[in-house]
């Protein structure tokens, strides 16, 4: 099969890019030919604010580019990743010109969000969600901080709300978890094109040996990934557990001077991959506290793998990804004292404990190996095919 896949890359390596490589990684190894369309959002830096704007909201280089792509390459299949903002939907028509079905993955909620979170001020916010226009977004600048810049992803979600393009132009949404399908029905597209197929780890190093002894982060250093309420919680461990935190962002400064005040937590910034799979390989447990609805939970994943335990909050996709008192546990969201009660217990009973390890690594065999995550997408693609012709 020829199958193109079209990603806008971030200023920030994250994991969503990783989720690309591995699934093109994937589509090669099993035979099929991968035609790439990349671009980056270092095309920004210099680009007037109109220009931006203007092609969040119809990309004519994009258009052109993959027009160009269909006719040399004749894809079955056009599976975009993230369009925002220098692919933009003009993509989607691109391809219908030219008979090429549309895959869509979400990765995150910007079709229903101006800042692709659903939360804003330290809590859940659902204002704009099922809205036409998302006003309210606009209003509080909710990309950016910025009214021009939150108001160039408002007009490009409006416009083509208003133009059918989400809900005809589409062949078919992939959520990652059942929690963000949902979302994206309340959010207005239509449900009978949003199937589930969740994002996977290869290579899989294997379980670790898990002898470190301490708690492990993994991500972004922000307010909504929960930062504040894993340093509260280590303030009220009543076991000297040590924590390793790794990542960078906005929160940096906070997290240096936790690390300062307290002589368990030890904060390593960013690190290379090889370098995070070996930390993991050694973790007792992973936290992951965040505030906000997230549409996966890539690193918990990548704990399965190496037999990690994992603490989440109780809400969004990590609810789905962590089975309670089976895989780990899950703690009420923004609440340090739930969450240090559920470390310490979690590493109270060793014979459990064990349990608990085994468990979570016959997750990741079951549900995020590569051979079954392909057969998920060949699925997928196959239902996509049968689909009958959509008018150009």
């Amino acid at each position: 099969m020829n199958i193109l896949l079209a990603h806008n890359f971030y200023l920030q390596p994250g994991g969503e890019d990783e989720c690309v490589a591995a699934e093109a990684a994937m589509l090669k190894a099993n035979g099929h030919n991968v035609i790439r369309y990349d671009v980056h959002n270092e095309e920004t830096a210099t680009m007037p604010y109109f220009n931006l704007a203007a092609r969040t909201l119809w990309s004519k280089v994009a258009y052109r580019d993959l027009t160009e792509l269909f006719r040399i390459h004749r894809p079955q299949i056009a599976h975009f990743h993230n369009i925002f903002p220098l692919i933009s939907p003009s993509a989607y028509y691109a391809a219908r010109r030219q008979s090429v079905r549309v895959v869509q993955t979400v990765h995150n909620f910007r079709l229903l969000c101006a800042n692709a979170l659903l939360y804003r001020d330290g809590f859940v916010c659902e204002d704009c969600l099922g809205r036409s226009v998302g006003w309210s977004g606009l209003a509080r600048r909710c990309y950016r901080g910025s009214f021009a810049a939150s108001g160039g992803i408002t007009a490009m979600t409006a416009v083509h709300r208003a133009m059918g393009t989400w809900a005809r132009s589409v062949d078919m949404y992939i959520a990652l978890t059942e929690f963000a399908r949902l979302k994206l029905i309340e959010g207005g597209l239509p449900a009978e094109r949003i199937a589930v197929k969740s994002n996977f780890v290869h290579p899989d190093s294997g379980p670790g040996p898990g002898r470190g002894g301490y708690g492990l982060f993994v991500g972004r250093l922000s307010v909504e990934k929960g930062l504040e309420t894993l340093i509260g919680a280590w303030r009220q461990l009543r076991s000297p557990v040590p924590l390793k935190i790794v990542g960078d962002g906005p929160l940096s400064g906070v997290v240096r001077a936790a690390c300062a005040r307290n002589p368990l937590i030890e904060w390593l910034g960013r690190q290379p991959r090889d370098e995070v799979d070996r930390l993991m390989g050694d973790a007792a447990v992973l936290i992951q506290p965040s505030q906000c609805y997230e549409t996966f939970g890539r690193v918990i994943v990548e704990g399965y793998a190496r037999g990690i335990p994992v603490i989440a909050s109780r809400h969004g996709a990590m609810a789905e990804l962590v089975s309670d008192g089976r895989t780990g546990f899950l703690f009420t969201p923004g609440d340090a004292g739930d969450l240090a009660s559920k470390v310490e217990v979690l590493l109270s009973d060793q014979s459990r404990y064990q349990t608990f390890r085994r468990c979570a690594r016959s997750e990741f065999t079951r549900r995020f190996a590569r051979e079954a995550n392909y057969r998920a997408l060949m699925s997928l693609y196959d239902r996509v095919l049968q689909l009958p012709a959509t008018p150009k």
